[in-house]
């Protein structure tokens, strides 16, 4: 009987948006609300910081992946450096990390859907576009591609349009009841760092977690046609994609109206065209960020299920987990994956108002860990497999200074989660869910008589 196998029908356009869709997702829309408040305009210097080791990461990720085509993700050159437990935790922790963003895009969902319906239960619109997004992921990869490509076009499109109206206004003088648009709105109150060196430290919990997902183009290496060609192409393109959507949006918001004026619960981008009073213009824009979450828990549950699919195809989860449906969609993992998002309707319902905050740093915590294990992997490569290294034509510039570099970040980052009552929650809960991996996997160790061995190179156990 011939092997199951995904099906490649992922097209170069649907991996570039699905790559700029995992670049813009609730973080921005929604966090950096949150992260103005805390920081004021310096939080584009943490965009920029960030923004510049996310793109590194991509690039260690990108010359792993073609070093060997065989790999259908990073988990499995985990496997391949650091053996089956590694590649256990690395593929359970990432699928919780999506399980987690899932959670914080369907909570987003519900703050959304209240701009315009202020009674509707938080909990009610997110199970509603748990339920729809489930059914359209059941059907092809390709349908799959094509939703992430329409909905991360919007979102392409409006930032652009907010980006042009904005600069039409801060060059007009535009005024408005919270002032004039000024790029002068950047540095006149009380500066870049006007909650000082603390509030800045501060923001880049949110910040990170905005670029939680960047990984993702990582994941659809077994279901790109050409991927030597595709997936080069679409992590070179994020140094642009950084600076338009990030950088340049929130530069303009924040020259449009002064920093202090946006609030740490609502979208600055629905708030700002609220602000100037354009008739009809804020509801759109809700409509977008809306249209963002929708497409961030798109990928969310996409991942989900390849990521269980995955561990099922190395006997890391039941191997129903691995069945496909004549579509060649996952679809076990993917009810399965389902279901266990479903806990962030009941944690809407408890919990509403503190349930962003709580999942995204969690989320946070558990990506700081996915990336590191990528570049140690990346570091491995290089000492182990030389030859490899050497033909590669997709290296990470500075070998290993940018390693060290982004490792150091990522330690830096987990230090400032601790220092917030809200985020150090965070901190108590992901070495318990690494303590319950590795005790799994002991006990699946010895209840099998031979486990699976690495199916990339020699023994490694």
């Amino acid at each position: 009987m011939q092997e199951q196998t995904l099906d490649r029908g992922l097209k170069n356009r649907h991996v570039q948006l699905i790559a700029i869709g995992g670049a813009i997702g609730t973080g921005l829309f929604l966090g950096a609300g949150k992260s103005i408040h805390l920081t004021g305009p310096s939080i584009l210097f943490a965009y920029i910081i960030t923004g510049i080791i996310g793109f590194l990461i991509m690039r260690a990720l990108g010359e792993l992946l073609l070093s060997n085509l065989n790999y259908n993700s990073f988990v499995d050159f985990v496997q391949d450096y650091f053996g089956n437990m590694a590649a256990f935790i690395t593929g359970w922790t990432y699928w919780f990390c999506w399980v987690s963003i899932a959670m914080a895009d369907l909570t987003a969902v519900g703050i959304y859907i209240q701009y315009w319906f202020p009674t509707v239960p938080q909990w009610m619109p997110a199970l509603i576009a748990l339920v729809v997004l489930l059914f359209m992921n059941l059907a092809t990869v390709k349908l799959f591609g094509e939703m992430e490509f329409w909905f991360a076009l919007i979102k392409v499109i409006a930032i652009l349009a907010l980006i042009v109206v904005g600069l039409y206004m801060i060059f007009t003088g535009f005024t408005s009841n919270v002032g004039t648009a000024s790029f002068t709105n950047l540095w006149s109150h009380d500066g870049m760092f006007p909650n000082g060196a603390y509030g800045f430290i501060l923001s880049f919990q949110m910040v990170v977690f905005a670029f939680a997902g960047i990984e993702l183009v990582g994941l659809t290496a077994s279901e790109t046609k050409n991927p030597e060609k595709v997936i080069p192409q679409a992590i070179n393109n994020i140094p642009i994609r950084i600076l338009i959507f990030y950088i340049g949006s929130l530069a303009v918001i924040m020259s449009i109206y002064p920093w202090y004026e946006v609030s740490p619960t609502e979208s600055p981008f629905v708030r700002v065209f609220a602000a100037i009073g354009i008739l009809g213009a804020a509801g759109v824009i809700n409509f977008v960020v809306l249209t963002s979450a929708a497409s961030a828990g798109n990928s969310a549950i996409f991942s989900t299920s390849r990521m269980m699919y995955g561990l099922g195809k190395t006997n890391n989860a039941p191997a129903t987990m691995t069945k496909l449906t004549k579509t060649k969609v996952p679809a076990n993992a993917l009810l399965t994956s389902t279901a266990v998002i479903l806990i962030s309707v009941v944690l809407n319902y408890v919990m509403p108002e503190n349930v962003f905050t709580l999942i995204t740093s969690i989320a946070t915590v558990c990506f700081i860990f996915i990336w590191g294990i990528i570049v140690l992997s990346h570091m491995k490569y290089r000492k182990t497999r030389p030859e490899l290294a050497k033909k590669s034509i997709f290296k990470l510039p500075l070998f290993p200074i940018t390693n060290y570099l982004i490792l150091a970040f990522l330690l830096f980052v987990a230090v400032v989660l601790g220092l917030a009552d809200d985020t150090r929650i965070a901190l108590f809960f992901t070495p318990v869910w690494f303590c319950l991996l590795i005790g799994i996997y002991k006990f699946r160790v010895s209840k099998m008589q031979a486990y699976p061995v690495n199916k990339f190179a020699d023994k490694k156990e």
